[in-house]
């Protein structure tokens, strides 16, 4: 029987970095929002939780949290000074931490909660206690740097993660797949320069951080070729993201024989999110799981965990979740999609597609 954990804790729901339209800071000419306050709200990720709840999936999956992470452990990736200014920012009330990372009083407290949760879902599967994971982490931490927040991240939870299973469990060889709409910078910043470590992330070209397409940047020192970019024009769809694992994902994970394979797992290259301009659906998320599930399987005895990152269309972020997780436990429920035949009719043409697919083949 296959044990899949589900992560999550209601303290990740708390976190608010103030009023805002869209990611705008309300003020100006600016209008206060009627609905959600930023794109990334809670509202998503809840919907989530609610969705694997109410489909009856929960009740198959194991159901876990975590401790937040400690300041020893936040330490292993960022500075002390970095540290020091986020804490004092969020006791001081809140504020701009980064003009892309605004936090409120609780976001320094519940960073610490979304990294633990990562840690957790990690030393479990590595311990053998899970075959695989899922964790509902908010805020997230792909973006975030040693020393800086950007793009909603504070805390690179999967790097501190890594550092703490590569302590507890000396492991020597983890690999990040990053399917985020946007580019994986923090954990590739982190990573470029050391071996121990293979980053790859397919995402939109020049979308964020701006004007970053990153093809040519394969790593440095130890971890030259251990850094691999997959910059996809925008409204690239399903066929060019598969055609992506197959030519350049897939074989870099063969090639490395990770002993742990993490996803950076964000739903915003969905054909509604307000923030991509691609055109993924839930089958997407389903395919890009289950190829990753099955590489899991024969490189590291299954050991995979997907974090929860970016997707910030509330209604439809719940339909691609819902999808990843049926395809990491091998549950499928009764859920059916509601917008899944509209964005199939939507696809690229076969030209486009082509186009698309050379684009990959040229990065080979």
């Amino acid at each position: 029987m296959s044990y899949s954990g589900f992560f999550h804790d209601e303290h990740c729901f708390w976190h608010s970095g103030g009023l805002f339209a869209l990611t705008l800071p309300v003020g100006g000419w600016v209008e206060p929002p009627s609905g959600a306050a930023h794109a990334e709200s809670p509202e998503s990720k809840r919907r989530l939780k609610n969705l694997v709840e109410v489909s009856g999936l929960g009740k198959s999956l194991v159901q876990r949290g975590g401790e937040p992470v400690s300041m020893a452990q936040m330490l292993k990736v960022h500075t002390p000074e970095y540290l020091q200014r986020f804490r004092q920012l969020c006791a001081n009330g809140g504020g701009l931490l980064d003009p892309g990372a605004p936090v409120g009083p609780a976001t320094y407290e519940v960073a610490r909660v979304s990294a633990g949760l990562v840690s957790a879902a990690v030393n479990q599967v590595l311990q053998g206690e899970l075959d695989n994971a899922y964790v509902l982490s908010r805020p997230p931490g792909h973006h975030a740097l040693p020393d800086q927040a950007m793009g909603f991240c504070y805390l690179n939870n999967i790097a501190i993660a890594i550092e703490i299973a590569r302590e507890q469990f000396g492991i020597e060889r983890v690999a990040v797949l990053d399917w985020d709409v946007h580019h994986g910078n923090g954990t590739q910043t982190i990573y470029y320069e050391r071996d121990d470590v293979l980053t790859l992330s397919i995402h939109q070209q020049r979308a964020y951080p701006r004007g970053y397409t990153g093809e040519h940047d394969t790593g440095s020192g130890a971890g030259a070729g251990l850094n691999v970019n997959v910059p996809l024009p925008p409204g690239s769809g399903h066929e060019a993201y598969l055609h992506a694992m197959q030519r350049m994902v897939l074989p870099a994970l063969e090639r490395y024989r990770p002993q742990l394979i993490i996803v950076a797992c964000g739903y915003d290259a969905s054909g509604v999110d307000p923030l991509g301009r691609m055109l993924l659906h839930s089958d997407s998320y389903r395919e890009l799981t289950r190829l990753t599930r099955e590489a899991a399987e024969r490189l590291c005895d299954g050991k995979l965990v997907l974090v929860h990152e970016g997707g910030y269309a509330e209604a439809y972020v719940p339909f691609c979740g819902l999808a990843a997780i049926e395809a990491l436990s091998g549950i499928r429920t009764d859920v059916q999609d509601p917008l899944l035949a509209m964005l199939e009719s939507q696809q690229p043409d076969a030209q486009t597609v082509a186009f698309q697919k050379t684009l990959i083949d040229q990065l080979v």
